[in-house]
Formats: C-alpha cells, sequence, structure tokens
C-alpha cells in the first residue's frame, strides 16, 4: 500500500460544546496519511488515476465551513468516512487538533486509523 499525505492542512469550522464554540468558527489542523495504490498513476502520470490531494483539501474545506462538530472525535470520524467511501481510500490516517484552546498548551487533538471495509 502506498500512502498519499497531506500535513497541516488548516481549515475553518464550527467546533465544540461550548457556548462560544457554537457562535464561532475555530481553525483547526488535519493531517492525513491515506492509503491506496499509486502504481496506475505512476504508470500512467495521469492525475485520474490517483487520489487528487487538490481536490481533497478542496472537499475539507468545503465540508468542515457548512457543519458544526461538538467533539474531534466525530469530525475525525467524518473526515475519515469521505476519505474512504468518497475518495477510495483503502486506510486513513486522520490527525486533527485545535489550536491555543488552552494556556500554556499549543495543540489539542486527536489521532484515528480507519479502514475501508472489507
Amino acid at each position: 500500500m502506498d500512502i498519499i499525505f497531506i500535513d497541516d492542512l488548516r481549515a475553518s469550522t464550527l467546533i465544540g460544546i461550548y457556548p462560544r464554540e457554537r457562535a464561532m468558527p475555530q481553525m483547526v489542523e488535519i493531517s492525513l496519511q491515506i492509503g491506496t495504490s499509486t502504481a496506475s498513476a505512476g504508470a500512467s502520470d495521469d492525475i485520474g488515476d490517483t487520489i487528487d490531494y487538490a481536490l481533497v483539501v478542496e472537499r475539507l474545506r468545503a465540508e468542515l465551513g457548512a457543519r458544526h462538530f461538538n467533539l474531534l472525535e466525530r469530525l475525525a470520524e467524518y473526515v475519515a468516512t469521505l476519505l474512504l467511501e468518497d475518495f477510495g481510500a483503502t486506510w486513513v490516517r486522520v490527525s486533527i487538533a485545535k489550536l491555543g484552546m488552552m494556556q500554556g498548551v499549543r495543540r489539542v487533538g486527536v489521532v484515528i486509523e480507519r479502514g475501508a471495509a472489507a
């Protein structure tokens, strides 16, 4: 299995359980490892034969900008499912962090790994 990665993508979304978090979008930082075979793209040199990371970034920014999530865990599951179901990944590792949420803490977050249903 090959891995396409996207590191430190920043996107704005409504995330959180507190009233201030429900009222104002926050910046989250997302890093992705997307398992897929890149053999066809390596042979053809055609973007249609792989997962287009530009499309992944565009889609994630649009989806996150239009939704509210209570928990980072739910947001991570949403991203993993989107990559597996809509982009055809076979495996994903999703890391999502809120930035500057607590004094003296740069990031808080969650990392999950999911595979496609057999």
